[in-house]
């Protein structure tokens, strides 16, 4: 009971945080993984040195690996500004795991990640205790979708069923749980049943364990249509994950804040939740890179606040800590979006 106790207590903390500032998720960790030149070896050092698959550009396993990278990533987040900064775990599923043959992995992917982010956290609360630092636990979409088919000749076909969603998303959310998370992080979400699957696997951990963690998700939209890969507006991605007691629901990825602008503006007119946004750092180039500077990139986030959409923001695709620092400049100059107003307008 005691730990079920310290744990809701952090959720309470976070809360609290939330009601009283916007806060500033972090940047890409894959952008800042690409900095240090790694090499195959890097990603076996020590845990998979006889591992029979190529394992280079499975980033989840630096926090095995190579924690100290990982480790020194997340501070310069937090120098930046950052209040949470998300788990090393974006792919620390046996589904997401199983092409590179590792599903024995993600127990310690996931925990490991969790206690490294966590020891980073703490260090930066206790020097600023009154800016708290939080962990959220990150939780892909994986790399199958329930709700459409792969096979154009088979629609019907499915590369992946619901239970083994939930199954795979249990595994994944009590190893970081174990690790220390303060708020777990649904994230990328381009399927609503893949999404509504991990809410459902963290509902019975959350049970088991009998604890309860803030819950954040965040969709993506895919395009110019407005609509998630499986083909959901935004008005209907709110409506389908409603029904869980998720502390903030959000957009990420595909698109730079110029773009996500009117996904968010529905988004905050719907939605009774708290509500977050890190988007690329605008639109990869012909080369797949991304070029918003980090001023650039604060002056779109800025329309966002000026507007009171947002309750926390940060960066995806794209974003470093330069992006962060700029944007929590911009966050700490205004209130966060009041999550009681749709509720006292509807009254």
């Amino acid at each position: 009971m005691l730990k079920g106790f310290f744990y809701c207590i952090q959720m309470t903390l976070f809360e609290e945080e939330l009601n009283k500032r916007i806060l500033v998720l972090d940047g890409a960790m894959g952008t800042m993984i690409q900095q240090y030149k790694l090499e195959e070896e890097d990603f076996r050092k020590g845990w998979f040195d006889d591992h029979e698959s190529p394992l280079k550009g499975n980033n989840d396993l630096l926090s095995l690996t190579h924690p100290e990278i990982i480790k020194a990533i997340h501070a310069k987040y937090f120098e930046a500004g950052a209040d949470i900064v998300e788990t090393n775990t974006f792919s620390g599923t046996w589904i997401a795991q199983a092409d590179y043959n590792l599903e024995s992995a993600v127990w310690d992917i996931n925990y490991e990640s969790a206690k490294i982010a966590k020891e980073v956290a703490k260090e930066f609360t206790t020097k600023e205790p009154h800016k708290p630092r939080f962990v959220a636990g990150s939780m892909g979409p994986t790399n199958r979708t329930a709700s459409l088919s792969p096979d154009v000749n088979n629609p019907g076909f499915r590369a992946i069923t619901y239970d083994q969603l939930v199954d795979a998303y249990k595994d994944q959310a009590k190893a970081l749980i174990k690790g220390g998370v303060d708020i777990l992080l649904v994230e990328t979400v381009f399927d609503t049943l893949n999404a509504k699957a991990a809410l459902f696997a963290i509902q019975e951990v959350y049970n088991e364990l009998n604890i309860k963690l803030p819950i954040m998700v965040s969709g993506t939209i895919t395009d110019a249509s407005g609509r998630t890969l499986s083909g959901q507006t935004t008005e209907a991605f709110l409506i389908s994950i409603e029904h869980a007691p998720v502390t903030s629901v959000g957009l990420n990825c595909a698109l730079g804040a110029k773009e996500l602008r009117p996904y968010l503006q529905t988004l905050s007119g719907k939605s009774n939740f708290n509500v977050s946004a890190h988007p690329n750092a605008g639109l990869p180039n012909e080369f797949g890179e991304y070029d918003e500077s980090p001023s650039d990139m604060a002056k779109q986030i800025k329309v966002f606040l000026d507007e009171g959409l947002l309750n926390i923001v940060g960066g995806c695709c794209g974003t470093s800590p330069d992006h962060i620092k700029a944007i929590a400049e911009v966050a700490a100059q205004y209130e966060p979006r009041n999550k009681n107003m749709l509720q006292t307008e509807e009254a």
